[in-house]
Parts: structure tokens; C-alpha cells; sequence
């Protein structure tokens, strides 16, 4: 039987993270993974699957070392822009009137994932596993008991649930769920554009429907997710080319001139969860495995990197203190600090998301001129430049 400090039960990119912050702590840390990774060749083209990376996840990457490897595919951006369609409303910012030279980055999940798997194989003190399925967890007093598929055996005095919205871990320890449907898919497309998006991150909000365009490296070259009724979002999946990029380059009020699709259309459904605790015995919960949220904003992974650094921070000086690492007495002040986080960020993209559904005429006037005031009213802009980098929520020891 094999016997670690820290087991990571999910190697995604939150659980990679958290590994690669643990080494040199002297903690042996196991990642369990289901799949090996699949690594992006350089010349192939953008993945559909991509994240708007912002200033404080940029900073954690940094310093985990992964963030050479992945800003060779990494497209800056310099600028936000938001409008409500057919109105008034609108706000729009740029780096430089607030001293920065990016924004974020958008860049693809599957980049952002091969960087942190490489770099966790060069952890003297973390033991990749994959593939590796669970098959029982057990709670002891001192360590967890973890048997896997195969039939191995693992103890660790801490587990971490890394293993995304359907954790296996969360219902294994019976952790009540809150959750809520959007209902609203994400259809996910790379799209190119007649005009050059200019690094710029554009959302309109129009009707049922809120459409991101996330400016990557090739000047012509967005991708998008689109935020649709579920009938809506299947019919455009569904749709001919031509009649999709005329439904595009509608919604999307002609910004860039003339859209056309050139990657297959993806369509997942949007929900929303919200785990009851964060933590319990010998178990911390990390990332989607602990709350996911509407993809309006694209903060959903720099969520969860707060939630790695957060818990990287605590394990470290608890191990530093000689106290047990997977008490939940100790754990409880990684669950109250991104509780708080997550519920914030929870809690403002659902009053968004109503306050930006549908065409109510009071509803809209409302929020166009929420929109104008922000745009306008002066120290509004740079509080909301700070958030958007995630500069509110960054960790003492990453600033």
C-alpha cells in the first residue's frame, strides 16, 4: 500500500496546480488522473475549449513555472468592450488609460493543461497516476483510504477533490449540492472575422441570448461562446454555414464585419453550483468539483486557481506549523475564504444574467443606463478593471 501526505483526485488544470504549488513543501503529493493527457501540436489549429486567463491567474502560473511553456499560444488582450444591442448602453475599457500593459490572456484549455502536466513530472515530490479510476474512498481518523480500480491501495492525510462539476468525491463524502439550470446552453466555434479584432473582448447581450467573442493570436480569429435557449442553441448547431454566419454577424451587430465559422460547433448546458461546504474531514474541495458558474464573464477557471492558490497557501503553513493538514478544524479557514469568494462571484453573474435576460422594456432601460453610469461615473472603471484582472481576489503571498 502506498502512503502519501496530499492525494489530488482529478489532474485537471486546478489539480495540477495545486500539486506543482505543494513541491519543495516536503508534503508527497499523488495525482490521480483518469486519461493521459493528449498534447496540442504547435502548428494545430485553436482548440474550442478556451479560458480568458486574468492578471492573478497569470501570476499563480508564473510562479508555478508553467507560464513560459504556455504563453508561446497565449493571445493577450488589451482591451474590454460591452453593449447592450439596439440601445444606449454600452461600457468598454482598455489597459493602458490604467497603467497595464494586458488585461488577460485568452488562451486554450489544453495549452494551459500540457504546461502544468509537464511541469508536475519535473516535482521531485509529486507521483502522477494515470490512468487511475476510484473505486472506494474510506475516512479514517488519521489518513483516508483510497482503493483504486486496478485493485491498488493509497493512504493520504489529505484529499483533494480536483474531479470537476460530477464529483465522485463530493458524493462520496455527501457533501449537499445547490445547483440551478441557466437554462441556457453555450455553443462554443472558432470564428473568423473581415475586420481585425484588435485584441479586443467583446459581449453583446441581445433578446435570450449573450455572445462573447474572445479575440486569439491569428488577427482575424475569435473564439466564441454563445449563450442561447436550449432550442435556440441546438438550432444554430444545427444550422448551415451560411445561415449560422448570418445569424452571427446579426446578433453580434456586424462589430467585425462579416463572421465565418471555421471549426465545428460545440453546445454544452450552463449551470450553476454551489457546494454546502468546501471542506470536510481529511478532504478540501478545489474548483468545479466545489462551484461552477455562467461562462459570462469566463471566470470560472480563475476561480479555481484562487481556489488552488488559497488552499496551496494554507496546507503549506499548516504543514510549516507541525498541525495536521487534513483536519477540517484547521481546513475551515481555506472553505470560509473561498466560500465568500465563490458566492460573490456566484451571486453577481446571476444578477447579471437577470438583469441582461430578455427585452423587457423597463427591464432594458434599466440596465442601459447601469451600463452608461459605469461607463461614465468617475472611479467606477478602474474598480471594475481590478476585478476583471482578479486583482480583488489574489492570495497576500501571490501579490
Amino acid at each position: 500500500m502506498q502512503s502519501v501526505d496530499v492525494a489530488i483526485v482529478g489532474g485537471g488544470m486546478v489539480g495540477l496546480a495545486v500539486a506543482c504549488g505543494l513541491q519543495g513543501s516536503g508534503l508527497r503529493v499523488a495525482v490521480l488522473e483518469n486519461h493521459l493527457p493528449q498534447p496540442l501540436a504547435q502548428d494545430a489549429p485553436p482548440a474550442l475549449r478556451v479560458s480568458a486567463i486574468n492578471a492573478a491567474s497569470e501570476k499563480l502560473l508564473a510562479h508555478l513555472g508553467a507560464w513560459p511553456e504556455i504563453v508561446r499560444r497565449a493571445a493577450p488582450y488589451h482591451g474590454m468592450a460591452v453593449w447592450d444591442q439596439d440601445s444606449f448602453g454600452k461600457i468598454d475599457f482598455d489597459d493602458k488609460t490604467y497603467g497595464f500593459s494586458h488585461l488577460g490572456h485568452i488562451i486554450e484549455n489544453a495549452v494551459i493543461h500540457h504546461a502544468l502536466w509537464q511541469r508536475a513530472e519535473q516535482c521531485a515530490d509529486v507521483t502522477l497516476m494515470a490512468p487511475a479510476e476510484l473505486q472506494q474512498v474510506a475516512w479514517g481518523e488519521n489518513e483516508a483510504f483510497i482503493t483504486l480500480k486496478d485493485g491498488a491501495m493509497l493512504t493520504a492525510r489529505l484529499v483533494i477533490g480536483a474531479d470537476g462539476a460530477n464529483s465522485w468525491l463530493r458524493k462520496q463524502a455527501d457533501i449537499p449540492l445547490t445547483f440551478w439550470d441557466y437554462r441556457h446552453h453555450a455553443l462554443v466555434a472558432t470564428i473568423r472575422t473581415a475586420e481585425p479584432h484588435q485584441a479586443v473582448a467583446r459581449q453583446v447581450f441581445h433578446g435570450e441570448g449573450i455572445l462573447a467573442f474572445l479575440p486569439l493570436s491569428d488577427p482575424h480569429l475569435c473564439s466564441i461562446v454563445w449563450s442561447l435557449p436550449p432550442q435556440e442553441a441546438e438550432r444554430m448547431q444545427q444550422a448551415t454555414n451560411e445561415e449560422f454566419n448570418q445569424a452571427l454577424s446579426v446578433a453580434f451587430d456586424m462589430h467585425l464585419g462579416l463572421c465565418s465559422v471555421e471549426s465545428e460547433r460545440q453546445v454544452f448546458p450552463l449551470t450553476g453550483r454551489y457546494a454546502r461546504n468546501f471542506a470536510a474531514h481529511r478532504l478540501a474541495l478545489v474548483g468545479d468539483a466545489a462551484h461552477t458558474i455562467h461562462p459570462l464573464a469566463g471566470q470560472g477557471v480563475n476561480l479555481g486557481f484562487m481556489d488552488a492558490a488559497e488552499l496551496i497557501d494554507e496546507v503549506r503553513r499548516l504543514h510549516r506549523e507541525g498541525k495536521d493538514i487534513g483536519q477540517y478544524l484547521y481546513l475551515r479557514r481555506y472553505e470560509r475564504s473561498r466560500k465568500h469568494s465563490a458566492a460573490m462571484m456566484l451571486a453577481s453573474m446571476q444578477g447579471f444574467r437577470d438583469l441582461f435576460a430578455g427585452s423587457n422594456p423597463a427591464k432594458k432601460l434599466l440596465r442601459d443606463i447601469g451600463l452608461k453610469l459605469a461607463d461614465t461615473l468617475p472611479g467606477v472603471k478602474p474598480q471594475l478593471v481590478r476585478q476583471a484582472m482578479g486583482l480583488q481576489d489574489l492570495p497576500a503571498w501571490l501579490r
